[in-house]
C-alpha cells in the first residue's frame, strides 16, 4: 500500500501525516479476521506496536507503527 502523497514531496501531506502521528491517530485502518493473531505474527517479525490487542466495545483493535511515519490499526469485528 503507498500512501499519497508522499509526505516528503508534498507540505500539505507531511504537516498532515505529522499532526496524525502526533496525536497517536492511525492514518488508515485495517479489517482482519483475528486481531490476536496478527499481533503475534507481525510482532515475530519485528512490528513495533504502541497498542496491544485492546476490545472497545464491538471491536478489538491493535495500532502500529509503519516505519514511514503513519500509524497503522488492526481491527477485528467481535
Amino acid at each position: 500500500m503507498l500512501l499519497e502523497p508522499a509526505p516528503n514531496h508534498f507540505e500539505p501531506s507531511k504537516v498532515y501525516q505529522d499532526a496524525l502521528m502526533g496525536a497517536g491517530i492511525p492514518y488508515t485502518q485495517f479489517d482482519v479476521d483475528d486481531v490476536q493473531y496478527e499481533y503475534d505474527r507481525l510482532t515475530k517479525l519485528g512490528v513495533e506496536f504502541s497498542m496491544k490487542p485492546t476490545e472497545m466495545g464491538t471491536v478489538k483493535v491493535t495500532v502500529f507503527n509503519d516505519t514511514c511515519g503513519n500509524n497503522i490499526q488492526l481491527v477485528e469485528e467481535l
